[in-house]
């Protein structure tokens, strides 16, 4: 049909709808001559006869390829089903769509309607053939169009990418200069916590540790104020997924990383939906440059990173877990040798239990016997004893790394506080120098203006006490005497103010994996360990029967109570323990009461004639044995004739039993009618004349 053509008078009775889209937000706003020439399109309606005419503009800045939702072309759709539309007027093919399926329904329901397609170039029916087949080699142009177009942005993108001259967008830290290209962000405090933030996972071993350390400390982390730019930056108090970002983020590595993200494509309720964002690993980026510009740490060292935080992710299979506190020291860290699998924690008893490391996989997931399980307290004590021995040799050095170590946090501490402050103070000079330029008069902005130049004096005066209070040693706060660690390991490794959290990151630092077995035949859980840097070795500690508590006394103080228990008191036995450094079972000192009760418990007698052997008697046994009186054998012991012994003063005598066949004691006793006299060859008579 040619322009010159009039239009049925059916047709004008209807509604002329002018469909108006740009396809980037850019485009409506820079290219606005486009956006004019389509509002004409008004014109050519009305000089076409329409009287009614609407104009649908909903979808400016929304694309047509049939990934983003138009509520405009919904309405012109709903529209030509209810028969209300006599023309549809557009600029060109591809401002009504971009894909086969959106033009050719367009055109099914425009046939069904008879309604017309007027563009630039004139008026179309798509009842008719010709008309409908011209009508479909525009959308199918305009289609290839559009992939044409983004296959040449994405190749041109993809060459420079390759070279990497590609100005992709920076993380914090970096920014392009327009001359030298891309480089660290001049700004030496962003420089200073991005630095600080692998500082610290070095030293802690975990992102979220990282975060709780760097909230301690107060430090700050920059948000960029100025969108994509990221000139000018607001400091609010660090997140955790500012750390894991830089942690995590190759650039810092200085390798130049290109589609690391994938887009994704579904379907819903008949409408393609792509979304972006997708991350992929690092290996399967379309371009990775190592040593592309300078980095904040070496590419060794964030593979180790990754490595270590994908080890610490929970729940994620192989490499030991980080420590993560609790009781138990190996958590994570011991396999077992049967199955393989890491043997899990569990607190057995009442609350809050003791430890138990558990093989039971197999039972709650196969209904398979368990393949072992044994207490935890032997176990980290003895794995703590030989991390000590190893660490022994190395005490001395040990200590001046982290004398070095505390000087340089106190040093790393200070330097951030005083580019803190530097920061204050030029923001607090930038208000005062707005204030001063602003007219007093206008009050409506001065008073602003005042009020942010006094803030700005506020954070000053905080960032200087802030910085005095970290150069000023606390004089009730005793500095760290780090020489008594190479002195007494063992003080220091049970010392109050260490958390089972550090310990468990010292056996992590020297320890690979551990695997544990039982041997039945001795009762003994056999450890092998393996030592970062590959060294083995095997530990055996004795498994406890049941019933069997490890709050028993040793084995030495029950022998030195054996052979004190006959000669000397409770209170004696329990002095000179104490005096050795031993201990009870349960790590307390010694009393005559606890003495009293390990005796009792295991059967040792303070008494000789306790053990009922025949050797020793008490004063009644022996009275019974030569048929007298308990006060005839007193006579005797007090004269000197029968021998007897005491533990202390005022206790039962304890009697040979041999001495009793003694002549002296034979011939007392046979003494009748007079008194049993003991004669004593000292004694001087009271009448030496008679």
């Amino acid at each position: 049909m040619s322009a010159s053509d009039a239009l049925p008078v059916a047709l004008l009775e209807r509604k002329a709808v002018v469909y108006i889209r740009q396809s980037t937000q850019a485009q409506v706003q820079t290219h606005t001559e486009s956006r004019r020439r389509q509002y004409e399109l008004v014109d050519v309606a009305r000089a076409r006869g329409f009287r009614q005419i609407e104009v649908i503009d909903d979808d400016l800045g929304r694309s047509a390829s049939g990934t983003v939702a138009r509520p405009g072309f919904e309405r012109l759709v709903a529209w030509l089903c209810a028969g209300e539309v006599g023309a549809v007027l557009c600029f060109d093919a591809s401002r009504l769509a971009r894909n086969g399926r959106d033009w050719h329904h367009l055109l099914e329901l425009c046939g069904l309607v008879e309604a017309r397609v007027i563009d630039m170039d004139g008026v179309y029916d798509p009842c008719r053939p010709n008309d409908r087949l011209l009508l479909g080699m525009k959308g199918s142009i305009s289609e290839f169009e559009l992939g044409v177009l983004r296959s040449r942005m994405l190749d041109a993108a993809r060459s420079k990418a390759r070279r990497g001259e590609l100005r992709i967008p920076v993380p914090i830290g970096y920014s392009w200069h327009r001359e030298a290209g891309l480089g660290l962000d001049p700004d030496l405090r962003v420089q200073e916590v991005i630095r600080l933030i692998f500082a610290r996972f070095r030293e802690c071993g975990s992102a979220r540790q990282v975060l709780l350390r760097m909230s301690a400390e107060r430090v700050h982390f920059p948000r960029p104020s100025d969108g994509k730019r990221m000139i000018a930056f607001e400091w609010h108090t660090i997140r955790y997924r500012n750390v894991i970002s830089v942690l995590k983020n190759p650039f810092y590595a200085g390798a130049y990383a290109y589609g690391k993200s994938e887009k994704r494509t579904a379907l819903v309720e008949g409408h393609v939906r792509k979304s972006y964002g997708h991350q992929k690993p690092l290996e399967q980026c379309e371009v990775l440059l190592k040593d592309h510009h300078e980095g904040y740490i070496e590419w060794a060292e964030f593979e180790r990173n990754q490595a270590l935080l994908a080890a610490n992710t929970y729940g994620q299979a192989g490499g030991a877990k980080s420590g993560r506190g609790g009781r138990a020291l190996l958590a994570g860290l011991i396999t077992c040798g049967r199955c393989g699998r890491r043997l899990p924690v569990v607190y057995a008893g009442k609350p809050p239990g003791r430890p138990v490391y558990r093989c039971d996989r197999p039972y709650l997931m196969l209904g398979l016997p368990r393949c072992l399980g044994f207490g935890g307290s032997r176990i980290d004590a003895a794995i703590a004893a030989e991390l000590l021995r190893a660490v022994e040799p190395m005490a001395i050095e040990a200590a001046l790394q982290a004398a070095r170590m505390h000087m340089e946090i106190r040093t790393e501490q200070r330097r951030i506080a005083e580019l803190e402050l530097q920061q204050a103070k030029y923001e607090a000079s930038l208000a005062e120098r707005r204030y001063a330029a602003c007219d007093p008069d206008n009050r409506l902005i001065a008073a602003q203006l005042e009020k942010s130049w006094e803030a700005a004096l506020r954070r000053v005066q905080a960032c200087e006490a802030r910085l005095e209070h970290g150069t000023m040693p606390d004089p009730t706060t005793a500095a760290p005497d780090f020489s008594g660690l190479a002195d007494d390991l063992h003080a220091a490794w049970n010392a109050p103010g260490v958390t089972m959290r550090t310990r468990q990151r010292l056996a992590r630092a020297m320890i690979a994996d551990i695997i544990a077995d039982v041997d039945e035949a001795t009762r003994e859980v056999v450890l092998t360990i393996h030592w970062r840097g590959g060294q083995h070795s095997q530990l055996r500690v004795h498994k406890p029967k049941t019933g069997e508590h490890g709050c028993s006394t040793s084995e030495e103080a029950l022998a030195i109570m054996r052979s004190m228990a006959t000669r000397w008191s409770d209170e004696d036995i329990a002095a000179s323990l104490n005096r050795m450094g031993m201990r009870t079972g349960q790590g307390k000192t010694w009393t005559a009461h606890r003495v009293s009760s390990l005796r009792r418990v295991h059967g040792i007698h303070g008494y000789r004639s306790a053990e009922k052997n025949g050797e020793w008697l008490t004063m009644s046994e022996a009275a019974a044995k030569l048929g007298v009186t308990n006060h005839a054998i007193r006579r005797l012991i007090k004269g000197g004739i029968l021998a007897a012994e005491q533990v202390v003063p005022g206790a039962p005598y304890q009697i040979r039993a041999t001495d009793l066949q003694s002549d002296g004691v034979s011939a007392a006793l046979a003494r009748k009618g007079s008194p049993c006299r003991a004669g004593f060859a000292n004694q001087m008579s009271m009448f030496p004349g008679t």
